[in-house]
């Protein structure tokens, strides 16, 4: 549980939804947009505030704001794109995508605006940089929601929706870890452009993968304030609060795994190692989850993979410096754990969308709000564990050992608890979010 992908949930076709095509063509060609938005996410949350402040100069105070500032304003459109999906999804196929080309393309030029600023002066940078950054998250979330918007409509049980998730996320964590290793190994320029061939060739998959527009009796109007209906819905409310407790247990270790890395375990020339072994754990699991789905039910897997992560992670508040091994061993296993987080929550909100009777409808404005807890999630583990840290004494390359053990504490312990609260509430739930058949 080191990091988690800021990828986006998404539900599946099922056999019915199908043209003709295979499982595994269907699952690739609606599947293949998560690379290339897991790709990106990762040079905007990671590479971006060390290019602006090591290589371009800017002050850290004012990146912060500017990131601060431009991530609420992102996390709040989110509700309002999810309409806006819902609507597109009612045109037929090809004007679907070329909207989701049109979201590509601002995406594309919002990155390449961003990594080759062509102002220098540190107050200049960073307007560039807000503007730029409103341009990239606006392209990046209307493509997001839609993507996940279009999966949710092609409806099917657990076990094919969990199938669809599968290859979606598992090709999300192939991005993540292309994008994790490419600017030390060739440089932001190939990173780049190598995200930008991966949005062509996204966006001509989706050309190709599996839709189901609205049918004709479905298009009626909006009810009054359509943009709060799913927290009118009881079962959406539950779900979205494990969602968010599990969510903050993920990604606290997300915002504090390199500062363990380098200081707790005094290893920073593994953090490769450390975070392409969880992700790889990650991605190999997909497949087991998803076919424990079809057996045990979406509910008993998340738990499943809840214990395996606290089972596995706890310990990682008792390794200390030189515990490479130890670490790696815990990374694999709270990344097997890792697949369950990604392949399970979105099929269930999926059920909850068709037993509301909102399908066909509203799949994105639920979307949208679950984007929103996604975001809030990371800015909640960054607004607390942070200033705590500094509360406790801890600093950035220190030795102290009290400030390391409270690292250690707020890395490992901390998420447990919170993954321990987000299983006891999904237990609590566990019929209204999957009722028995």
């Amino acid at each position: 549980m080191p990091i988690r992908p800021r990828t986006q949930p998404a539900t599946a076709p099922s056999s019915g939804g199908q043209r003709g095509g295979s499982l595994v063509r269907d699952g690739l060609c609606y599947g293949a947009l998560g690379m290339p938005l897991a790709f990106a996410a990762l040079p905007l949350y990671v590479v971006l505030p060390n290019h602006y402040a090591a290589q371009l100069g800017v002050p850290l105070a004012g990146l912060g704001a500017v990131l601060l500032a431009t991530r609420s304003a992102d996390a709040v459109i989110d509700p309002w794109l999810g309409r806006r999906a819902d609507a597109a999804l009612r045109r037929p196929q090809r004007q679907v995508v070329a909207l989701a080309a049109a979201a590509a393309l601002l995406l594309a030029l919002g990155l390449v605006a961003l990594f080759f600023p062509p102002v220098r002066t540190a107050n200049a940078l960073l307007a560039w940089c807000a503007g730029a950054l409103v341009v990239t998250y606006l392209g990046y979330s209307a493509l997001g929601v839609l993507h996940q918007a279009w999966g949710a409509r092609l409806g099917g049980g657990a076990a094919a929706q969990a199938r669809i998730v599968g290859w979606r996320e598992g090709l999300s964590l192939a991005g993540v870890l292309l994008a994790s290793v490419l600017p030390a190994l060739a440089g932001i320029p190939v990173m780049v452009a190598s995200c930008l061939a991966l949005l062509v060739v996204g966006i001509a998959a989706l050309s190709q993968a599996p839709y189901k527009p609205t049918g004709p009796q479905l298009l009626r109007a909006d009810p009054p304030r359509a943009w709060a209906l799913p927290w009118r819905v009881p079962a959406f409310r539950k779900l979205i609060a494990v969602f968010l407790i599990n969510g903050v247990a993920s990604a606290v270790p997300a915002t504090l795994v390199l500062f363990f890395v380098r200081d707790r375990l005094q290893a920073p020339s593994f953090e490769p190692l450390f975070l392409g072994g969880y992700f790889a754990a990650g991605a190999l699991s997909m497949p087991l989850w998803v076919r424990a789905v079809a057996r045990f039910g979406l509910v008993r897997c998340w738990l499943a993979g809840m214990g395996l992560a606290i089972a596995s992670f706890v310990w990682a508040a008792r390794l200390g410096s030189g515990d490479v091994a130890a670490f790696a061993a815990v990374c694999l296993a709270s990344g097997a754990a890792l697949g369950a987080d990604l392949a399970v929550p979105a099929a269930l909100l999926a059920g909850v969308v068709q037993r509301a009777q909102h399908a066909q409808r509203h799949e994105g404005l639920y979307f949208g709000w679950w984007n929103c807890a996604t975001k809030l999630n990371l800015a909640l583990a960054a607004g607390l564990s942070l200033p705590a840290l500094q509360w406790l004494g801890y600093t950035p390359g220190t030795r102290s050992p009290a400030a390391l053990d409270a690292l250690a504490v707020a890395y490992a312990a901390l998420p447990c608890l919170l993954k321990l609260a987000a299983a006891a509430l999904l237990w609590t739930h566990r019929f209204a979010l999957e009722p028995r058949r």
